[in-house]
């Protein structure tokens, strides 16, 4: 397993006005590495550094303020340092990181309450924190519609229709997630399982990572590889780190990479926010047509979106299973 200097990424920039060229850099990304930036997103960098203040804010309380809102049934709230192992096979502890998940509210009156996933948000109270709520959901909202114009760039970089994935059943009732991370100030070690985040892909369709500008994320392109090679992805100022999810590397029959990733710590303290766009938990994910032939066959069965989802949970975060039994029980 080896470090070799850093990626050069794709940057797509959303203020050029000739789509079909975004399309084709953004198929060479998706072709090469699965990874790129994206600039002139429409998401401003003062409303961003509210969103990393309000952020810090909530890392830097106590830890007994912070688990009265410990991750509930649904995966929203507080996540403690070691609490998810994202590749248990090489860790010896779980991601030195702490983590808070937000996701689209659903009224206990609405039917898909009882869906596992959906619910109320877990909010850390207003007295301590009286501008947060406001300030995650907004970001929520701003990143959605971000996401939801990469999906159709998407959509345009298979040479399909641009509202492609905008079918009933698809993106509709999205599987969405805000995740702030906060990864405190200690080095990692590789060769003894200890990292800031394990080696994982993601798990839905495409993933904004939004970074404080303190380096950590590595990817590693060719994942079924005997010796891994690990290549560094440096934080551009004003831009998201955008990767592919699993779901998408279905539907392409992988021909758009769900590329593998981890992060290492530097003994340097590092903050970022991930926002996760899945397709509807629902979703049966099977190859688009186009993406294969009788010369290069399906290599996935067709598969439920949060079935999927819920299997990588079970795996990697702890107690989440016993949690969400509280759902049904």
């Amino acid at each position: 397993m080896g470090v070799a200097g850093a990626e050069r990424l794709e940057c797509v920039d959303l203020s050029c006005p000739d789509v079909e060229r975004l399309a084709q850099q953004l198929r060479k990304a998706c072709l090469e590495t699965g990874f790129f930036y994206v600039v002139n997103h429409g998401i401003s960098e003062e409303f961003m550094a509210q969103v990393f203040e309000q952020s810090r804010k909530f890392f830097t309380l106590p830890l007994e303020e912070k688990m009265k809102v410990y991750q509930d049934e649904n995966v929203r709230g507080y996540t403690p340092i070691f609490d998810e192992k994202l590749d248990p096979a090489k860790q010896r502890l779980g991601d030195a990181k702490e983590g808070y998940y937000i996701r689209r509210e659903v009224s206990g009156s609405d039917p898909r309450a009882k869906d596992p996933l959906q619910g109320p948000n877990q909010w850390p109270s207003p007295d301590t924190l009286p501008e947060w709520k406001q300030t995650m959901e907004m970001y929520f909202d701003q990143a959605e519609k971000l996401s939801r114009k990469l999906i159709k760039l998407i959509a345009l970089a298979l040479e399909l229709e641009e509202s492609f994935f905008d079918k009933p059943g698809m993106f509709d009732h999205a599987m969405a997630a805000v995740r702030l991370l906060h990864y405190p100030a200690q080095a990692s070690n590789p060769e003894e399982g200890f990292f800031g985040a394990g080696a994982h892909s993601d798990y839905g369709m495409l993933t904004l990572l939004a970074s404080d500008g303190v380096p950590g994320l590595q990817i590693c392109k060719e994942k079924d590889a005997k010796e891994q090679v690990w290549t560094n992805v440096q934080p551009l100022k004003g831009a998201f780190i955008v990767n592919l999810g699993d779901m998408l590397e279905r539907w392409t029959n992988n021909l758009f990479r769900s590329t593998l990733h981890r992060v290492l710590n530097y003994g340097v303290e590092r903050y970022s926010i991930a926002f996760f766009m899945g397709p509807n938990f629902d979703c049966i994910v099977e190859c688009i047509p186009t993406c294969c032939s009788e010369l290069n066959p399906s290599k996935f069965p067709p598969a439920k979106s949060g079935d999927h989802l819920l299997g990588r949970y079970k795996v990697t975060h702890k107690d989440y299973e016993a949690v969400a039994n509280r759902k049904y029980t």
